[in-house]
């Protein structure tokens, strides 16, 4: 399965690639038809592999209460910090690096409500960067899970990813694994959670999208929210007008 957000890039490499080739066998001298067609299959083919979009089904048992991985990739940082945009207090911050070579495709990490959506522009450090999580172009979601738990996660811009996508929206009802948008070409995902809920990773451990358990969301905190609450939130929350969103190319 490829993912939605790659066609218009596969159409145009299919393009070139069958120019590559026929401008290949227009050349007499193997010496620079071997490297053409080498190069009209070889950038196809990546393009094909980097869109995949393979399906994942969530761990039964952390469809309800489970913090899923929400990208594919490797844990490089899990650190304490201040979050004063959603949860308003302490945090705890897992990084997962996305290299040219995994999937790209962003799955929501936990059911509930979207309440807080926000697209910023900003710079293109590399994606393992320390400052890449308030400095680079970003998207940033806040959710609240039914128990009430506050989740806030981010869809950050390498050096040389330059386009973020998504179709999250405030007073959206989602679950967890939901596929929900990508970054192109190389990028960072950020989860920030509250100290309560207890992780299951540690830095330096692979982790694929909507399959690996980050954690677990308590049964409750605050004002439990229940799915009927979920679903009135839903019809009457603010929605964004720009999203799906696409940043520049």
């Amino acid at each position: 399965m490829i993912a939605r957000e790659g066609y218009t890039v596969i159409a145009v490499v299919a393009g070139l690639a069958l120019a590559l080739v026929l401008g290949a066998l227009q050349v007499d001298a193997w010496l620079w038809r071997g490297p053409m067609l080498a190069l009209a299959v070889g950038g196809l083919a990546f393009t094909l592999f980097f869109f995949r979009d393979p399906e994942r089904t969530p761990p039964p048992d952390a469809r309800e209460n489970g913090l899923l991985a929400p990208a594919d990739g490797r844990v490089v940082e899990i650190v304490e910090e201040e979050e004063p945009l959603y949860l308003n207090g302490p945090a705890r911050r897992i990084s997962i690096f996305l290299s040219p070579l995994d999937v790209h495709v962003n799955r929501v990490l936990a059911r509930g409500v979207i309440e807080y959506a926000k697209y910023r522009p900003g710079d293109y450090l590399v994606a393992w960067h320390p400052k890449a999580s308030e400095k680079n172009e970003r998207s940033e979601f806040g959710l609240r899970h039914p128990s009430g738990t506050k989740i806030m996660f981010k869809q950050i811009a390498g050096a040389v990813a330059r386009r973020i996508e998504y179709d999250l929206k405030e007073g959206d009802t989602v679950t967890a694994g939901q596929r929900f948008g990508i970054v192109k070409f190389g990028s960072r995902m950020d989860v920030l959670v509250p100290p309560s809920i207890e992780l299951d990773v540690e830095e330096g451990q692979t982790v694929r999208a909507g399959t690996t358990v980050l954690g677990r969301v308590p049964e409750a905190e605050g004002t439990v929210m229940t799915d009927a609450d979920a679903q009135a939130a839903s019809g009457s929350s603010e929605r964004l007008t720009s999203s799906p969103h696409s940043s520049g190319s």
